[in-house]
């Protein structure tokens, strides 16, 4: 059922227009007195659930009884960042979740679904795994907010992802991602419906119809200024409601391109970006963009792991972004990945195969660092002499000199593509 809905292209929502959305959704719930939120993490900062999660607390006050942050695989939020995510909400009420211990298997999509999703590919079963707070926390409301946007693993970020990878364990999340490596990443970014899509719907179905989940979905997008404003707002209980999410996203995040990018800068703002876990979004979204024999260059003033978990980020470490054929590989000779496969998926999806070159320039790491995970690199310094971000706009810009390139200040807000790389 959808509870509320509104947006277009050409809509920028406000404050007050994200409190009557939301509030005239809860008006029609009814009373609820058990609420559990969860938002993402400080990695969606820009998607204003923070704003939504405040609105939340506002209107239930002390029906809020636990708020879950999705960390997923992510380290858990700093005081710092949950004081300015989640501004005049209790510190109190914050859980965190723990991917290798808080989680219960809720049940089980067996191999013959996960067979025919993949065209054969894979036939494992697959663990609908959960926190055990939105499992068996018995609450009357369970807000799922979050913001729809093209994802690298998923196609379409939010919905039942915001659950099930955001809330879920070691199991689960890696053999979802390992779903939409072997799918491949160019046939699922943009898409709503795809095979991981279809994995998290069947478990929807099947194992938490009876929860009471209420998801909360904005779409963003930047107006002719650069600002990023509110497009859309989306609350309901349902696939209806992300899929008329899905619909706006892609008119406000998808770029369609004349012709492939020769030189791509990609700034990741330090607060938001620390490690190449979540800064290889850079490569994500870019990479249909990218020309044959193209230059991706990275800004990563905050960069300073690879995994925020410690167990990933070894993993990365030893054996780096070489590709699909060489991932592989790893996996079939070393246990230790084949027990990790979002990390093997990951380092599928952060190398471009050799197309073109990737080179980070990282506030924090080595050069050894990055390029003993087969990066270039170079210095943020310099680079941030030549490519003055404060100065550029989204799009394309020329240096001093003449140099053209294409320029883009926040990738987790978009995806790009050429208009030839769609039609393969």
């Amino acid at each position: 059922m959808i509870y509320y809905q509104t947006g277009s292209e050409n809509t920028a929502l406000s404050q007050n227009d994200l409190e009557y959305g939301l509030y005239s959704a809860f008006v029609k719930l009814g009373t609820r007195k058990e609420v559990l939120i969860i938002p993402p993490d400080f990695t969606r900062f820009h998607s204003r659930a923070g704003d939504l999660t405040t609105l939340s607390y506002k209107y239930y006050k002390e029906g809020i009884k636990d708020i879950l942050p999705a960390l997923g695989t992510h380290a858990p939020m700093t005081d710092q960042q949950l004081e300015e995510m989640f501004k005049d909400v209790p510190e109190n009420l914050f859980r965190v979740h723990d991917w290798r211990k808080d989680v219960v298997t809720v049940g089980t999509v067996p191999g013959e679904f996960v067979s025919k999703i993949t065209g054969g590919a894979l036939d494992y079963s697959w663990p609908a795994q959960l926190n055990k707070l939105v499992f068996n926390g018995g609450h009357d409301l369970i807000l799922s907010i979050g913001q729809v946007v093209p994802h690298e693993v998923i196609g379409m970020a939010n919905y039942n992802k915001n659950l099930f990878v955001g809330t879920g364990g070691p199991e689960g999340i890696n053999k979802s991602h390992f779903v939409g490596a072997v799918y491949g990443m160019e046939r699922i970014m943009g898409k709503a419906i795809n095979p991981v899509r279809s994995l998290l719907n069947y478990a929807s179905a099947n194992f938490i119809s009876h929860l009471p989940v209420v998801y909360v979905q904005t779409v963003i997008g930047r107006d002719d200024s650069g600002k990023l404003v509110v497009r859309g707002l989306f609350i309901g209980d349902d696939e209806e409601c992300f899929t008329l999410a899905a619909a706006l996203s892609i008119k406000v995040n998808f770029e369609v391109l004349e012709k492939p990018l020769k030189k791509v800068i990609v700034y990741l703002d330090p607060s938001e970006f620390q490690s190449t876990w979540l800064g290889n979004k850079s490569i994500y979204r870019t990479r249909m963009a990218m020309a044959d024999n193209g230059e991706l260059i990275i800004l990563a003033p905050g960069l300073k792991e690879f995994g925020e978990d410690k167990e990933i980020d070894r993993l990365i470490r030893k054996y780096g972004y070489r590709g699909t054929p060489a991932t592989l590989k790893s996996l079939n000779e070393n246990e230790e990945l084949g027990k990790n496969l979002s990390a093997a998926a990951h380092l599928i999806h952060g190398s471009s195969e050799g197309r073109f070159s990737i080179t980070y320039c990282p506030g924090h790491l080595s050069k050894d660092e990055i390029e003993s995970v087969n990066f270039k690199y170079d210095d943020l310094n310099e680079m941030l002499k030549r490519y003055k971000p404060e100065k550029l706009k989204d799009g394309f810009n020329k240096t001093s000199d003449g140099e053209e390139f294409y320029y883009i200040s926040n990738p987790a807000v978009g995806l790009w593509s050429s208009k030839e790389r769609l039609k393969n």
